[in-house]
């Protein structure tokens, strides 16, 4: 099948988000579909443009029109899909439904093409708390009109279990998992070792992180003495996030266990990895009025082979032996619970990663493929 993969925005080799992309076209690939994949980007002159396979499909110049057409202009995009007989166009949404996305899917569905639109969180409106001005009048757009634009497509790509959105009819999946490109731990430490902990994020307050740092706080403050450390990886809002975690550094003085490693990606992020013993994944989803999400993180602490806790319902995990629930609450996490969790935790790196074999995006990608042949 010829299949053109739509993304409205750009790509950066520190992302979570552009490994995922890179990793679904993978995943499509080698299940032996041809697959084109379009993005947006800003070049080195300035000029936005629509990219095709990493070549230019249409250059909107510079300037605040440019960036407007970026929005707006999507002939060049639907006479490529006409002309390479495109059969299959995988969106990822970008919150961004509107008159002229609208008028662009109608285009497409006379045709006979079908659109699968991913929404990767849902729902999402709580997820603009604290953005711009700017990006609230988006979303009140996207609001405005994201039931018109659900009618014109085949079907909504959800990580969710829920079985319509916008009024459209779901297909449900998991985020995936490239093997190739995740390294099995292999380093196991047990007591009287320091315990680390590992949160790999780009961060916002759904992530939680202030109640594991609580957490920690708490256990010193009971006079207990096993070293904790708490390495967190990944951009961290220094208007949000940050001031919130040095109010919590500050009250406990627990300065030399919380660790901001920044952005890190490949053998460094895989040698900070290798040191720890067990993930942090989201720990306040409830905040964003989210109850079931299948996030990519859970899946690559597993791929790794680490227990982790979370506190939403990711339905591949909830009964996993290496898995460990926190409330959906503000509760600070209690660092007692996860340590014995972990002492008791008796399977290897190898059989916590054996557990998701079936969660590569090659499988995942597969239901949508095979849904659209089928019907």
């Amino acid at each position: 099948m010829k299949i053109l993969f739509l993304v409205f925005h750009g790509f950066s080799e520190v992302s979570g988000i552009s490994k995922k992309i890179f990793n679904q076209v993978k995943g499509l690939r080698d299940a032996g579909h041809y697959v084109d994949l379009c993005h947006y980007d800003v070049l080195t002159n300035g000029h936005r443009c629509r990219m095709i396979n990493n070549k230019i499909l249409e250059d909107f110049g510079s300037g605040k029109l440019a960036s407007l057409k970026k929005r707006i202009c999507y002939n060049a995009i639907y006479d490529y899909i006409i002309k390479q007989d495109i059969k299959l166009v995988y969106m990822r949404s970008d919150h961004n439904a509107n008159p002229f996305t609208i008028h662009f899917l109608q285009k497409l569905k006379r045709q006979g093409i079908k659109v699968i639109m991913e929404i990767p969180t849902y729902p999402y409106d709580q997820e603009y708390k604290g953005f711009s001005y700017k990006e609230q009048i988006e979303l009140k757009m996207d609001q405005l009109f994201c039931r018109s634009l659900a009618k014109q497509l085949f079907r909504i790509s959800t990580f969710s279990d829920y079985d319509s959105i916008f009024g459209a009819q779901t297909i449900k999946i998991s985020n995936g998992i490239d093997f190739s490109t995740i390294p099995l731990k292999q380093t196991l430490r047990k007591q009287p070792s320091p315990f680390n902990l590992i949160g790999v994020a780009e961060v916002h307050y759904w992530h939680g992180f202030d109640r594991v740092m609580t957490g920690i706080g708490e256990y010193y403050k009971q006079n207990n003495n096993r070293k904790i450390f708490f390495h967190i990886v990944g951009g961290v809002g220094e208007d949000s996030e940050m001031p919130v975690f040095k109010e919590i550094i500050k009250k406990y003085g627990i300065e030399k266990h919380i660790i901001f490693h920044g952005q890190l990606f490949g053998k460094t992020l895989d040698d900070v990895f290798e040191e720890a013993d067990f993930g942090i994944a989201s720990l306040g989803r409830h905040r964003s009025g989210i109850i079931n999400i299948k996030t990519l993180k859970n899946r690559e602490y597993a791929a790794r082979g680490i227990p982790f806790i979370y506190s939403e319902i990711d339905t591949d995990f909830e009964s996993m032996p290496y898995v460990l629930k926190a409330p959906a609450d503000e509760s600070p996490i209690d660092i007692n619970r996860v340590l014995n969790f972990y002492d008791n935790c008796k399977l290897s790196p190898v059989e916590i990663r054996d557990s998701v074999k079936d969660l590569s995006w090659e499988m995942q990608m597969k239901k949508i493929t095979d849904l659209c042949r089928d019907i």
